[in-house]
Parts: C-alpha cells; sequence; structure tokens
C-alpha cells in the first residue's frame, strides 16, 4: 500500500487547491439558468441514449425500463422550461426529445399506445 496521495481532487486542476462549497457555489452563481437547463437536458439525453443501446457498445447498457425513466424527465424538463428558454435553445432539445421518443417504440418489443409512451403525455404521441 502507498501513502501516495493523489495530486489533485475531483473537480480540480493540476497544481491548484480543491474548490471548498463557497467557491462552487459562486462559480454556479456566474452561470445563467438557461446554461443549466440545457446542460442537464444534454446529460439526460445522453445518459437515455446510452439506456437505449444507441451508443457504440449498442446492447451492452441497454435498459428500456432505465430510459422509459430519463426520456420521460427529460420531456417533464423540457415541457416545464419551455416558457423559460429561448426557442433557439428548445428546438433541438425538442427535436433530440422526439428523436429518443421515436428510438424507444423501435426498441420495444411491446409498443406502448399511441400517447402512452414516455414523455408522451407532456408531447403528446409521437409518429415517425
Amino acid at each position: 500500500m502507498s501513502d501516495a496521495t493523489p495530486s489533485t481532487a475531483p473537480g480540480t486542476a493540476p497544481g491548484t487547491e480543491p474548490l471548498g462549497y463557497d467557491d462552487m457555489a459562486r462559480d454556479i452563481a456566474e452561470v445563467p439558468a438557461v446554461e443549466v437547463i440545457v446542460t442537464v437536458a444534454v446529460n439526460l439525453m445522453s445518459a437515455a441514449a446510452v439506456k437505449l443501446g444507441l451508443t457504440e457498445e449498442g446492447d451492452e447498457h441497454k435498459d428500456l425500463d432505465e430510459a422509459r425513466k430519463l426520456v420521460q424527465a427529460l420531456a417533464g424538463l423540457l415541457d416545464a422550461s419551455a416558457t423559460e428558454i429561448s426557442t433557439f435553445h428548445a428546438s433541438p432539445l425538442r427535436d433530440g426529445l422526439k428523436s429518443l421518443q421515436l428510438a424507444f417504440r423501435e426498441a420495444s418489443l411491446v409498443p406502448d399506445e399511441p400517447g402512452q409512451g414516455p414523455g408522451e403525455k407532456y408531447t403528446g404521441p409521437v409518429w415517425g
């Protein structure tokens, strides 16, 4: 066993001190809400794509139950924030959501009824 400690803590650059809670709060305070919302949406989209098997590893991480939850959360976030973010930000996110919903429908062995798929209570039925 070694007494060596990592040269940097997670979230810090080499040669710098770890950020404390106050430093992180100040950093996030400078980020516009739209950027936070878009970042969360992109993370949900990425996680859903992995769970739908749309990555290079394909079926290795495929889990439609988990994908359903992520797509539902993404749809809820976009629905709730639609009036808060501009069309510039919302349009590509809605397009991505629709693509994930279609991929979910295609991956399902027993497809949901129209309007019953993940997120469709927010978006309405999704058709190809």
